[in-house]
C-alpha cells in the first residue's frame, strides 16, 4: 500500500496496450505445429541491413559516442537526413538542417512538441480512432475528438475538424500512414488541414512515422517551394507545420530509439529547451551510425524492398481473410478489421484470440474509450459496429504466418464457439 497519492493524469490513462495483448499471449500453450502468432505491435519484421549493423557496431565502440551531443543531435546527421528527406519529398524540398530536431524516439518528438506548445486544459484535435492520447492525458491535455467513418475508410474530414476548433485548441495532430486504422491521407487532403491550421492560427503536428510504406511519393507539398504547392504561395510550411518522423520504422532498429521532428527554428528553440529536461540528448551511437559516409542513400534501396513486400503482405492478408472479416482501410504498418460476430466487444474477441487460439492483436477499445462513443454515433458509427473493430500488424509477420492468422481466424466459430454475421 502506497503512502503517497499518484498524479490524476497518470490515473485517468490506460495502461499501456501491448502488455495486454503480451499477457493473453502469455496464456496460450503453443506447440511445434501451433505457435503463437503475434500481429499486435508495429515492429519490423525484418533486421537491420547488414551495413547499418556494422555501422552500429563501429559507432557504438567508439568512445567519442559515450559523451553528449547537441541538444538537437548530431549535425552531421541532421544535414545528412535532410538529403535523404529529397527522395521522399524532392529534390527542391525547402528544409535545412537549421529545421531538424533528433529526438529519442517519435514517441519524444511528440511529447516534446506538445509540452511546448500546449498547458494544461488546452485542446488538441485527434482523429479518432487515435494512438497519441495517452501522452497528452498525462499532460492534461484535453484530447478533442475528431471522428471519422468506416465506410469512408477513416479518413478524417477536415470541415468537421473546423466546427471543432476552439479559443483553447493548440493543434492538430493527424498521422498518416495512420495508426491504428492504416488509412493513407492524400496529399490533397493533408493541405486541407494545413490550410485550416494557417486560417485559425494553430499548429499541424503531422506524424510520418510510416511514411515510406506509402505507394507514392511525395506523401505531401507541404515542403515544396511556394510556386510549386498547392497552397496559396504566401504561406510557409514553417509558420503552422511541425513534422515527426521515426527512424525505427524504416530502418528496423526500433530499439536505438531515433526520431526526428522538423519545424521552424522559431519552434526548435522553444523544444530545445523541452528537449533538454526530457531526454538531454537522443542515443548518440545511432546518429552517428546513420551519419556515416554515403550511408543513408545506400539504405534507400532496403528501405524500399521492405515497402514492397509489406505491400504484398497487405495482399496477402486481404485475399486469405474469412468471409465476415471486413477491412476498413489498410496502409502502412496495418490493417483494420471488422470481425463478424455482432454483440462481442473487439476486446473481449481479442481477449479469446490470444489465449485461445494464440493470435495477438489490439481491439478498437485501446484506441478509444466510451467517451467517445457518442460521437462515433453521431457520424453513423453505432455500438455494435465501432465496437467490434480490430488491429492487425502485417509488419512483424511473414506471408506464412499470415496466412496462418487468416486459418485461425476461420476457426473461430469451430473452436470458440461464435456466430458470424456475414453482412454488414
Amino acid at each position: 500500500m502506497l503512502s503517497f497519492r499518484l498524479s490524476r493524469g497518470v490515473l485517468n490513462t490506460i495502461s499501456p496496450p501491448i502488455p495486454h495483448a503480451k499477457a493473453w499471449g502469455a496464456a496460450y500453450k503453443p506447440t511445434a505445429t501451433r505457435p503463437l502468432l503475434d500481429m499486435s505491435q508495429g515492429v519490423p519484421g525484418t533486421p537491420p541491413p547488414r551495413v547499418l549493423l556494422d555501422a552500429l557496431s563501429r559507432a557504438s565502440s567508439s568512445p567519442k559516442t559515450s559523451g553528449y551531443c547537441h541538444v538537437l543531435g548530431e549535425p552531421t546527421l541532421r544535414s545528412a537526413f535532410v538529403e535523404e528527406m529529397k527522395s521522399a519529398y524532392g529534390r527542391e524540398m525547402d528544409v535545412t538542417a537549421d529545421d531538424i530536431a533528433i529526438t529519442s524516439g517519435c514517441n519524444m518528438a511528440f511529447v516534446a512538441t506538445v509540452v511546448s506548445l500546449a498547458d494544461a486544459g488546452d485542446e488538441i484535435i485527434l482523429p479518432v480512432p487515435w494512438y497519441a492520447v495517452m501522452a497528452l492525458n498525462l499532460l492534461g491535455v484535453k484530447t478533442i475528438p475528431l471522428c471519422t467513418r468506416a465506410d469512408e475508410g477513416f479518413i478524417p474530414s477536415a470541415s468537421n475538424c473546423e466546427k471543432l476548433i476552439s479559443s483553447r485548441t493548440k493543434a492538430i495532430a493527424p498521422v498518416t500512414p495512420n495508426n491504428p486504422t492504416g488509412a493513407v491521407y492524400s496529399p490533397a487532403l493533408i493541405s486541407t488541414f494545413a490550410e485550416l491550421a494557417h486560417k485559425h492560427k494553430v499548429a499541424l503536428i503531422l506524424d510520418e512515422t510510416y511514411r515510406d510504406f506509402v505507394d507514392t511519393m511525395p506523401p505531401h507539398t507541404l515542403f515544396s517551394p511556394p510556386e510549386t504547392q498547392i497552397l496559396k504561395s504566401s504561406w510557409s510550411w514553417r509558420s503552422n507545420l511541425i513534422h515527426l518522423f521515426s527512424f525505427s520504422k524504416s530502418y528496423c532498429f526500433p530499439g536505438h530509439r531515433l526520431g526526428l521532428i522538423a519545424a521552424s527554428p522559431d519552434v526548435l528553440k522553444h523544444i530545445t529547451t523541452t528537449l533538454d529536461c526530457l531526454q538531454i540528448c537522443a542515443p548518440r551511437p545511432p546518429q552517428v551510425a546513420l551519419a556515416s559516409p554515403d550511408l543513408l542513400p545506400t539504405l534507400r534501396q532496403a528501405i524500399q524492398t521492405n515497402a514492397q513486400a509489406l505491400k504484398s503482405r497487405h495482399d496477402v492478408f486481404r485475399t486469405h481473410l474469412p468471409p465476415g472479416w471486413k477491412i476498413g482501410s489498410q496502409g502502412g504498418y496495418f490493417a483494420f478489421v471488422k470481425h463478424p460476430f455482432v454483440g462481442i466487444p473487439a476486446i473481449t474477441l481479442c481477449q479469446r484470440l490470444g489465449e485461445e487460439l494464440g493470435v495477438l492483436t489490439l481491439p478498437m477499445q485501446f484506441f478509444c474509450d466510451d467517451s467517445v462513443g457518442s460521437g462515433l454515433e453521431s457520424v453513423g458509427q453505432p455500438r455494435v459496429d465501432w465496437e467490434r473493430w480490430i488491429r492487425f500488424s502485417v509488419a512483424n509477420v511473414n506471408d506464412d504466418m499470415v496466412k496462418q492468422v487468416c486459418g485461425r481466424l476461420h476457426d473461430c466459430e469451430r473452436y470458440l464457439g461464435l456466430t458470424a454475421e456475414y453482412c454488414g
